[in-house]
């Protein structure tokens, strides 16, 4: 677990349960809602904490840094933004191994693509219930009322997304995680049955929220009304899996290895670069600009690449195998379609094994009409 902390308060004599100030754990993904969520229960003097959690699949400012088209946008966590524009400290917890399973076996389905929205709302206010039990159960080993929180808040709004805000979703994420009545949503609470921090007064619900459906104007003014002039967009969201060619690249890749499983460096390759498949053996990787070449270069040790060296060009990693001396010679020629000699009679591609024996193989470029778009994986 790793933790940046903006504020720290001394301790004293713990106060009594009556007295403490109530406590809340909030689920920061960086964007407006999650922001908006916390910046209301801090209206009303509740102590918040964050919580963001890795899966591998939301990695911002990744190709941000990579691609020379993204260098002017922010190269920023933005739940860790958030977190310093809101005053709060924030947990981040790598979850990518035990996530694996919500992305193999939703059982909710999917949504549009590979993205398991229902199962994963769930498994992460799970994880958020097992933070705040496990805070709970430390606060009575020290016989201390003032640790550990008494709730969680999220920024989910009803009718806001097709899979996992739907009116009918919501006591579903709070009944399977665990969290039950101690999760609370600020920004449509109105909207949904009274919670246990509004039941017990430590929040009042009047001062709470009843926005619906997709239409994001409320909390743009809302945001404006508590003087946030700076914030994600409202139609974001870092999830690579609700992306369509994303998706298709994941599928592909389960199919090439007859197995649905995946390591957090497949899910890193997958955002990087055009990924072609000739054959069904081999997949090629192919860089789009030096930043994705650079990055490519650092995993020449785990994969054979392919590199023009007569004319400039990407560096192509290939995921797989080549049958033979032909089958390599064909990937370094549709490879050399991509590269400043693509007009030339021949091109001198390098083929570089991942024990570091290089060939040099001498290949007419592959003509753009040979290209099919079936090979295109995304």
């Amino acid at each position: 677990m790793f933790m940046t902390q903006t504020m720290t308060t001394a301790a004293t004599t713990p106060p009594s349960a009556a007295d403490r100030p109530r406590r809340a754990l909030a689920l920061v993904s960086g964007g407006l809602d999650s922001m908006l969520a916390v910046r209301v229960i801090q209206a009303q003097g509740i102590e918040v904490e964050g919580v963001n959690f890795f899966t591998g699949f939301c990695v911002e400012g990744h190709t941000h840094a990579i691609r020379e088209r993204d260098r002017k946008k922010p190269k920023r966590n933005n739940a860790l933004w958030v977190a310093e524009q809101l005053g709060i400290k924030l947990h981040i917890i790598d979850i990518s191994q035990e996530y694996k399973d919500v992305v193999l076996h939703p059982r909710y389905g999917y949504g549009a693509h590979m993205n398991p929205c229902l199962d994963c709302k769930i498994f992460m206010v799970n994880q958020a219930t097992l933070m705040l039990d496990k805070a709970r159960d430390l606060a009575d080993a020290r016989a201390s009322d003032g640790d550990g929180f008494d709730f969680i808040i999220t920024g989910e709004v009803v009718g806001q997304r097709p899979k996992s805000q739907r009116k009918w979703t919501m006591p579903v994420i709070a009944r399977e995680s665990g969290a039950e009545d101690r999760l609370l949503r600020p920004l449509s609470a109105r909207n949904l049955d009274e919670t246990l921090p509004e039941r017990e007064g430590w929040v009042d619900r009047s001062k709470l929220y009843g926005f619906s459906g997709r239409n994001r104007t409320p909390q743009i003014e809302l945001a404006r009304d508590f003087g946030l002039e700076e914030f994600a967009q409202p139609a974001g969201g870092c999830c690579f899996l609700t992306d369509e060619s994303y998706a298709k690249k994941l599928g592909d890749l389960w199919r090439a290895r007859g197995e649905r499983d995946y390591e957090l460096d497949d899910i890193m390759l997958l955002k990087v670069g055009r990924h072609l498949r000739p054959r069904p053996h081999f997949k090629l990787i192919i860089s789009r600009e030096e930043g994705e070449s650079q990055f490519l270069r650092g995993y020449r040790h785990v994969f054979d690449s392919l590199e023009t060296s007569s004319h400039g060009g990407p560096l192509t990693l290939v995921d797989g195998h080549f049958a033979d001396q032909a089958e390599a010679e064909f990937a370094a020629a549709l490879v050399a379609r991509f590269s400043q000699g693509r007009e030339a009679d021949r091109v001198t591609v390098t083929w570089r094994q991942r024990d570091g024996v290089t060939r040099d193989l001498q290949v007419p470029p592959m003509a753009a009409d040979d290209v099919p778009r079936d090979w295109y994986l995304g």
